[in-house]
């Protein structure tokens, strides 16, 4: 114990300290401590507790919902990545070039470096889509190379959401 306190004949420890440091109340001009205003504290402190945890739960279950999408996304990529890479090709791939996919009557898939327009307009069998191979070895769909990359988005808004 401080030498602020010291023993008072067996009824615990009294301040004798300055008034401002004392852990109670020891001015009769200080406020009255209520039983219902103490009830009144706590129930309001408990609320803005829970206010907060649960405005913090929320921004958590939006990053988890956003990160299921993007391990979906991921998921799906690598999925059509392996089935191009299956795909009958009678040529070397270079990632940078893009190929063209056409489907024959029997189901199988082939690469070929002639696009549907190079065919007049009458591909030998069903065209399926044009993708070019990227240095991963990943696969990007024709419709999706002039796209930016939005990862530097991505990252900004999520820190946007921290805040």
């Amino acid at each position: 114990m401080s030498k602020e306190y010291k023993k008072h004949e067996g009824k615990g420890t009294i301040h004798d300290g300055h008034s401002r440091s004392a852990p109670y109340p020891v001015s009769r001009l200080g406020v009255n401590v209520d039983l219902v205003d103490l009830a009144q504290q706590i129930s309001s402190a408990d609320s803005h507790i829970n206010t907060r945890v649960s405005a913090k739960l929320q921004v958590i279950a939006d990053q988890i919902r956003h990160l299921q999408d993007e391990a979906r996304e991921a998921l799906e990529s690598a999925q059509r990545d392996q089935d191009l890479h299956r795909a009958q090709c009678n040529f070397k791939r270079i990632p940078g070039k893009t190929y063209h996919l056409y489907q024959r009557p029997d189901g199988s898939n082939y690469f070929s470096m002639l696009g549907s327009d190079d065919w007049g307009g009458k591909p030998p069998h069903q065209f399926k889509g044009s993708y070019r191979l990227e240095n991963d070895m990943s696969w990007t769909p024709a419709d999706q190379m002039d796209m930016p990359d939005d990862s530097r988005e991505l990252v900004i808004r999520l820190l946007e959401e921290q805040k």
